[in-house]
């Protein structure tokens, strides 16, 4: 069973940037479709970005042009680089990857809510 673990959270302004780090207790490189999602109070989960086993990423629209996603194999790490961050990207921000469904990182979008494993969540308040 892979563990994963968030890291790189905080408090920052308006405008500022955050690296979310996620560090796997397994290799994630050739079998893993892994992403990040987001979790507000009172709000719905919102899937934020997937990375595939090939290295194609893809992105929702709330994030597209200002977060990157990004893996490095050797190290087992999954990367969130968030930049031009707003308050409304304060959430508790999640880690997962997937080995089952076998899809790519635009069908991962839409099915992330499933994938087989999830971390503990990151921390990331946007003040004005």
């Amino acid at each position: 069973q892979v563990q994963l673990v968030e890291s790189g959270g905080g408090s920052v302004q308006a405008g500022g940037s955050l690296r979310l780090s996620c560090a796997a207790s397994e290799y994630i490189g050739s079998s893993y479709c892994m992403g990040w999602f987001r979790h507000a109070p009172g709000e719905e989960r919102e899937v934020v970005a997937a990375i595939d086993s090939d290295g194609s990423t893809s992105y929702s629209d709330a994030v597209k042009g200002r977060f990157t996603i990004s893996k490095d194999n050797a190290k087992n790490n999954l990367y969130l680089q968030m930049n031009s961050l707003q308050p409304a990207a304060t959430a508790m921000y999640y880690c997962a990857a997937d080995r089952r469904l076998n899809v790519n990182a635009i069908q991962a979008l839409r099915v992330m809510r499933i994938f087989e494993y999830w971390g503990r969540g990151t921390q990331v308040t946007v003040t004005s």
